[in-house]
């Protein structure tokens, strides 16, 4: 509870949810927990921490107990050098439900979260019963980009070259990490204020202040060769559970719904106005109505 009194933080936030660290399978998981219903798992993208979806745990802990987690190698989750390959990543928050007393639970993903929540859907249909995925591009799923592509695609795409350097970007970017981290969020959201500065230093600073935090953020990258073929696996068999599918107009629109109809049968798509690439943080209240819409479906 002592690093939630330290943070900025809806109204009441404190009174509903608590922060808590729960080993799993020899790796600490850091989660911030609260609500009462059937459990509803959120996985954050990069460079952020559980502290991305602040904005829609209340609502949706109305009816749901939310589970915001920090997977390995974010926020105060432990840093290990190895294990960020999706498949890796989804065994462990499958471990974490649980041991949490999950055994059936929903799951959302943003960014690169919706890595993770697909690997979830297709290694653990037992667990996961309903998917949804926001600003969704899945390596191994997505087509491809050309090598010389548009320039509005390499403003969207060329961190993805750029993280998995071996170790050159960790040289550039020490330092730099306010410069780096935060023009992504002032280029990628609707408005360069949009994500306000305040969670901005909250996501730096979860980097900066822990020594391995560098590196483990370029890590998911690193293994995307192991979570491509894992994908190329998992495609195989598409997914029967429902899906949402939800874009930001400003930046990826239709692409998240494309791509879940490449590994899916049943997808909703949903393209929200005024949103750039952070739709939890950009239109908090529309987003929650559309995940509630989509969770208390029949």
């Amino acid at each position: 509870m002592t690093q939630l009194k330290s943070l900025q933080l809806p109204d009441g936030f404190l009174d509903v949810f608590t922060s808590r660290m729960v080993q799993v399978d020899g790796v600490r998981l850091h989660a911030v927990t609260g609500g009462h219903g059937p459990a509803l798992l959120l996985v954050g993208g990069w460079p952020q921490t559980w502290y991305a979806w602040r904005e829609v745990m209340p609502a949706l802990a109305r009816e749901h107990t939310v589970v915001a987690v920090d997977p390995r190698g974010a926020g105060l989750s432990d840093k290990p050098d190895d294990g960020y390959d999706a498949g890796t990543l989804a065994g462990d928050l499958a471990a974490l439900m649980s041991a949490l007393g999950h055994d059936r639970f929903d799951v959302v993903g943003h960014d690169i979260g919706t890595w993770t929540a697909y690997a979830l859907a297709a290694d653990h249909p037992d667990q996961v019963g309903r998917l949804a995925v926001a600003e969704a591009v899945i390596p191994g799923l997505s087509p491809s980009p050309p090598f010389f592509g548009p320039a509005a695609a390499n403003e969207k795409l060329w961190q993805f070259g750029f993280n998995r350097l071996t170790d050159l970007n960790e040289e550039l970017v020490r330092g730099r990490e306010r410069l780096f981290f935060g023009w992504q969020f002032a280029t990628k959201a609707a408005t360069p204020t949009t994500i306000p500065a305040y969670a901005i230093d909250v996501y730096v600073d979860a980097i900066v202040t822990d020594p391995r935090g560098l590196r483990a953020s370029f890590a998911y990258y690193r293994a995307l060769d192991e979570t491509i073929a894992q994908n190329q696996q998992r495609s195989t068999s598409r997914l029967k559970l429902p899906v949402l599918a939800v874009g930001g107009a400003l930046w990826s629109g239709p692409i998240a719904a494309h791509t879940m109809r490449l590994a899916a049968d049943d997808v909703t798509g949903v393209v929200l106005d005024d949103c750039g690439h952070y739709p939890a943080e950009e239109q908090p209240a529309h987003f929650t109505g559309v995940l509630e819409d989509f969770l208390a479906a029949d």
